[in-house]
């Protein structure tokens, strides 16, 4: 379910079924001249859609505007990049909404420079905030000390599980690495494109001739067959981290 469509006594039924929430996040960011600006949230977008079919969870509005970076592109390109610190700001505000709305399976999926599961500004600002929003909420409410106490002696036996409170907020990338292994990782290559043909976003396989970017080269090869076996991949992976 869209969090943005949901009646409050939805929302609440989600949260006593301990639904996992899902946060797409992304950018505006310069992907040549044949790929929306927005690719990078859309691919996000579509993937949980297809999540959203498979299992009980709650899609969140997406956060659009994270720290491009003009590493591709300037603004005359298109990019909109935004300071990764005051971004972290942003970050923590929306997580704490979130976890004072009782949500404890919050799964941040980011495809923007997510390389072989590296952290960069975007995903780091996610990270950092989780990080210091959940020992402050376990200082709060258990007090100093809180880790060292008894009640915490199965901690290390539940560290893949919803009892560890470093769980309640997941940052992922959309593709795994064994999924960027296994059907490629570029930037407005073919992977990217053919992402983009499988969920009909506007693509514009002619403007390719104008352009004379290495990042772009092999895009023409790319294939709705090849986005739809990558989206299936994703869904999958998706899927199973919350069963």
């Amino acid at each position: 379910m869209k969090l943005h469509e949901m009646l409050p006594h939805e929302c609440e039924m989600a949260k006593s079924k301990k639904w996992p929430l899902f946060l797409p996040a992304g950018t505006i960011e310069y992907h040549g001249e044949h790929l929306p600006l927005g690719m990078d949230t859309i691919a996000v977008l579509k993937a949980l859609d297809e999540v959203e079919k498979r299992i009980d969870c709650i899609v969140a509005p997406p956060i659009w505007y994270g720290p491009a970076s003009f590493a591709v592109a300037g603004p005359e390109k298109g990019t909109i990049d935004v300071d990764s610190d005051r971004f972290e700001k942003h970050c923590s505000d929306v997580l704490r909404g979130l976890l004072d709305n009782g949500f404890r399976r919050i799964i941040v999926v980011i495809h923007h420079q997510f390389e072989m599961g590296k952290l960069m500004p975007e995903a780091l600002s996610f990270q950092k905030a989780a990080l210091a929003l959940i020992f402050e909420r376990l200082e709060k409410e258990k007090g100093r000390g809180w880790w060292g106490s008894k009640a915490m002696k199965d901690y290390y036996e539940n560290l893949e599980t919803s009892e560890n409170p470093f769980n309640w907020i997941q940052v992922v990338p959309l593709m795994n690495p064994e999924i960027q292994k296994k059907m490629g990782y570029d930037h407005a290559g073919p992977l990217e494109t053919s992402l983009m043909l499988a969920v009909r976003a506007r693509v514009d396989l002619s403007r390719l001739k104008s352009d004379d970017l290495w990042f772009t080269k092999g895009a023409e090869k790319a294939s709705v067959e090849h986005g739809k076996k990558t989206i299936e991949m994703i869904t999958a992976y998706l899927t199973a981290l919350v069963k």
